[in-house]
């Protein structure tokens, strides 16, 4: 078993990044010690996106959205994920 080296400090986060291109982590960290963790309060990145609609779907949507009692926007995220899955599943 090779010594594991020891991490040098960086003055920048562009330091560090730099360094890690050029470097294996295995070299610097054990990684028969690591473990995994669970981190169910970690929300994903979202970003914000304008999406035309013609009026009458959009009526439609919210129509559907109040019956459930839940936001429109909420609903069409939950429609357009399931989409997704869907398609990817064929």
């Amino acid at each position: 078993m090779s010594k594991v080296k020891t991490k040098p400090k960086f003055k920048t986060e562009a330091d560090e990044k730099a360094f890690w291109e050029m470097h294996d982590s295995s070299d610097y960290v054990d990684w028969k010690q690591a473990y995994s963790i669970l981190l169910p309060n970690l929300k994903p990145s979202t970003k914000t996106i304008s999406l035309r609609l013609p009026e009458g779907l959009l009526d439609s949507i919210k129509i559907e959205a109040n019956k459930l009692d839940m936001p429109y926007q909420s609903l069409i995220k939950a429609w357009l994920a399931d989409d997704v899955k869907q398609s990817r599943n064929i």
